[in-house]
């Protein structure tokens, strides 16, 4: 990517609000400085518990939700999201280390847009950003 698309993709994403829950310090702090560098304001939760109460305080525009963790998982924290009228209408993308598709379609089933694989790169999350953040934008580029 140029410098000038490079410019105009941060400008599409900065201040936009995402929130990352993940029970690993690593993919949280990976996600958070990606996004962070795109001008994005990044919050982080350790788990579904900790994102309910970071949802209502943040009201984020996106939320990245890894599938396995203790207490609350993903599945769980994904539908609780969707059923929330006030809240319902954020996009929610799964990420897991597995790339199944019994895992794709039970993210879809409780109300997930997208499903990422970890590792992810850089590239896949902004993609999955765009896409469903600015979808008219996403489509026009």
């Amino acid at each position: 990517m140029d410098n000038a698309a490079q410019a105009a993709h941060k400008s599409r994403l900065s201040g936009l609000k995402v929130l990352v829950i993940d029970d690993s310090k690593t993919i949280r702090r990976t996600a958070e400085t990606l996004l962070s560098k795109e001008g994005c304001e990044v919050y982080t939760a350790v788990d579904g518990f900790d994102a309910l109460s970071k949802i209502a305080d943040h009201q984020p525009d996106i939320v990245f939700v890894d599938i396995m963790m203790p207490r609350l998982d993903g599945y769980q924290t994904c539908s609780l999201i969707k059923h929330n009228k006030v809240f319902r209408t954020i996009p929610v993308i799964m990420l897991s280390s597995k790339d199944g598709l019994f895992d794709r379609a039970r993210g879809r089933i409780v109300g997930s847009e997208h499903y990422l694989t970890k590792p992810f790169t850089r590239d896949e999350l902004l993609s999955a950003i765009e896409q469903h953040v600015n979808p008219a934008e996403a489509a026009a580029s």
